[in-house]
């Protein structure tokens, strides 16, 4: 079983001007002279952490993270204003070009693989390769299923917490009560919904229960940013249109993927990476028998960890002993 690489720091960090008042946080770490990767946070709203970079060979890959608009350490904190999925795939190209990268792997995980998507299929002459994780689509069906019903079905004591904030009488449209709450003046009332909506997805991510993933997303400042920044998007169907991952495919078709998904995923269930994967012929499907959503599940790490390493290889016959 592949463990994460042993932690390091970054070479170099950038706060980035992107307009619309938004600064990125973007740091490079690993070899200068590396593959470069960039690793696509989830979310959207979560950010990057010192883990993020420890998927990859740093004597192999050029390693860039970056925290989306509004999340993680990027300013202004949790801001819904020009937040679109078409400013972050801009604001990638603006990452690239600052750092003068020419091409580069995406990796992403969750909404880091709907990210991934979505730039690969709008700037293609850009993208390597893709190691996607957790995927979500952004289908209707998709939002129905894990905040409206389904998944409540699994989890009923969570999913009890989960409606806590939201009367009753509002319970029909539960993503767009909680965006009432999310984007309103009461901050006590934005907290507690910000808390249970963050709640709510760390206790469903791991198939064994993490009480590490759920401290994490329900850390005020985190959990208010992935609350406040998901639910704008998700009333929003990610500013996508309908079913255009799936559509656009063939823009991609040519690129080298791996997808790694857990089969017990109550979050992205795994009918998204069976999809993704009829829809994409060049790619490889990972299903992680003992796993669910998240990335810290160790059979998800495990593929991943594998999954870089092949991609070196595959793209460049890299591997440590040429290192």
């Amino acid at each position: 079983m592949q463990t994460l690489y042993p932690e390091i720091k970054p070479y170099a960090r950038h706060e980035l001007p992107v307009g619309d008042g938004h600064v990125l946080y973007v740091d490079e770490s690993g070899s200068r002279d590396g593959l470069p990767v960039v690793f696509i946070h989830g979310g959207p709203g979560a950010g990057c952490d010192a883990s993020s970079r420890r998927f990859f060979d740093p004597a192999l890959y050029r390693i860039v993270t970056f925290d989306q608009r509004g999340c993680g350490r990027s300013t202004p904190h949790a801001s819904l204003e020009n937040n679109t999925t078409r400013h972050l795939i801009e604001d990638m190209q603006c990452i690239r070009e600052h750092l003068g990268i020419d091409k580069w792997v995406l990796f992403g995980g969750s909404w880091g693989s709907t990210l991934a998507l979505a730039y690969a299929q709008a700037h293609p002459e850009r993208v390597q390769a893709l190691i996607l994780r957790g995927i979500f689509l952004c289908r209707p069906e998709e939002f129905h299923w894990f905040y409206q019903e389904g998944a409540s079905r699994l989890f009923p004591d969570y999913w009890h917490d989960y409606l806590a904030p939201i009367p009753q009488e509002e319970r029909s449209n539960l993503m767009r009560a909680y965006y009432s709450r999310l984007t309103g003046s009461d901050q006590i009332a934005q907290m507690h919904a910000a808390k249970a909506w963050s709640c709510w997805e760390g206790r469903t991510a791991t198939l064994r229960p993490n009480s590490q993933v759920v401290e994490r997303l329900s850390e005020p400042m985190r959990a208010l940013s992935i609350a406040r920044i998901e639910c704008h998007y998700f009333v929003n169907s990610a500013f996508l249109e309908p079913n255009q991952l799936l559509r656009d495919m063939a823009k991609i078709a040519h690129l080298p993927g791996i997808i790694v998904h857990g089969r017990y995923d109550v979050i992205c269930p795994l009918e998204n990476a069976w999809a993704l994967h009829q829809a994409w012929p060049n790619s490889e499907l990972q299903i992680i028998r003992d796993a669910g959503h998240s990335v810290a599940e160790p059979g998800i790490t495990d593929a991943l960890v594998r999954a870089t390493g092949e991609i070196a290889s595959r793209l460049f016959g890299l591997s440590p002993a040429d290192a």
